[in-house]
């Protein structure tokens, strides 16, 4: 009989190490990388390979993605995770977005850059020389790539923005190519944004460089932020303008409004939850918002906005106090880097928000990306 238990216990034991994949086998012993903003991102390194976990930020209880990195000198290991997998460094990606190929040259990787799509926005001497000389490709429009270009190109990922209910990527992820879903958009820190630079240096064989610069980003931003929380006051503030019959003020939970608050502002829809625009009514805004101090608007045309030029658009801004004040500012989108910087350098439009919040805080620093408007 105790031969017998022995023998029934060993079988019980064999069946469930039997039974356990080889993905469960392969996703144990990892040394997590600690993040420490980014929400939505984990990243956690192996012996032979690391894995970057990506958290949907539309339904948090979710994956995203999960992308296995394996260096591409080395063979790649019999036993892997789930996920996609990515050999890197990558050596001849398609980039979306100005922002990500922005990033890339901050971080020594412009020439692993082998493709870009809308580069009438992308403001890089580099990519719009190499457009030109061959040596990268333009493949066309964001939402509608030139697929034969991307085929005949062999890239060895597509980096890319991921959207709510989009839809997926089209005839793209029938190429055989991995998807870098660029989702640190969605963060809801400035910091937290930023970090993900830290996954992108993985990408592109720059971890070290993207250390360095992140932690560079991370000391002067708590520095300028350590400043501002010891302003006397906070002045209240609202963004942006009306776009035909809705006007998409930053959600409570977005970046933006991380950066107001980080900037000792008070931002009149720091109450919402959304982490992405929210689109109200003129009224709603207006009822919300006439009697801000400061209103800060983004825009893109040859010459800077002037108050009778907003005016002109919409008289209903007329009422509001900051434009009766004289207390708008703009930024000119089209003359300055703003949407490239930011993301991976938010400490540079924290400077510009404190010195326009607080003046008498940064009286060295002449701003960056805002200007006040001209009547």
């Amino acid at each position: 009989m105790k031969h017998l238990l022995i023998i029934v216990m060993s079988v019980l034991i064999l069946s469930a190490c039997g039974g356990k994949s080889k993905d469960s086998l392969a996703d144990t012993g990892g040394i997590p990388i600690d993040l420490r903003y980014a929400t939505n991102l984990s990243l956690t390194e192996y012996d032979d390979y690391a894995v970057a976990k990506l958290r949907n930020p539309w339904d948090t209880t979710k994956v995203l993605h999960t992308y296995v990195l394996v260096d591409k000198k080395q063979p790649l290991p019999a036993v892997l995770p789930k996920g996609t997998v990515v050999r890197t460094p990558l050596t001849k990606a398609v980039v979306y977005s100005s922002v990500h190929c922005s990033l890339l040259q901050q971080l020594g990787a412009i020439g692993n850059i082998g493709g870009v799509c809308d580069l009438k926005y992308i403001k890089i001497k580099e990519i719009q020389d190499g457009c030109r000389d061959g040596k990268i490709v333009d493949t066309g429009d964001g939402m509608s790539p030139d697929i034969e270009k991307i085929i005949d190109l062999h890239p060895d990922a597509i980096l890319l923005s991921p959207f709510e209910n989009s839809g997926g990527y089209g005839r793209i992820e029938k190429l055989n190519i991995p998807i870098i879903e660029c989702a640190d958009y969605m963060e809801t820190s400035p910091l937290g944004r930023a970090e993900w630079m830290r996954f992108y240096g993985m990408l592109f064989g720059r971890k070290q460089e993207a250390e360095t610069l992140f932690t560079q980003v991370e000391k002067e931003y708590l520095t300028l932020r350590e400043l501002a929380n010891n302003a006397p006051d906070a002045p209240t503030v609202i963004s942006e303008l009306k776009s035909s019959s809705a006007w998409y003020v930053p959600g409570g939970k977005s970046t933006t409004a991380g950066f107001y608050a980080h900037a000792g502002g008070c931002y009149l829809f720091a109450d919402d939850t959304h982490s992405g625009s929210v689109a109200l009514a003129f009224e709603t805004v207006f009822d919300k918002g006439h009697n801000a101090d400061i209103w800060l608007i983004k825009y893109n045309q040859p010459s800077d906005k002037t108050y009778s030029e907003i005016e002109k658009e919409y008289a209903p801004y007329a009422g509001f106090r900051p434009f009766k004040e004289r207390a708008i500012y703009g930024c000119n989108t089209g003359k300055v880097s703003f949407y490239e910087d930011y993301p991976f350098h938010p400490e540079w439009l924290l400077k510009d928000l404190i010195k326009i919040f607080h003046p008498s805080l940064l009286t060295y620093y002449d701003l960056k990306y805002f200007t006040k408007l001209a009547d």
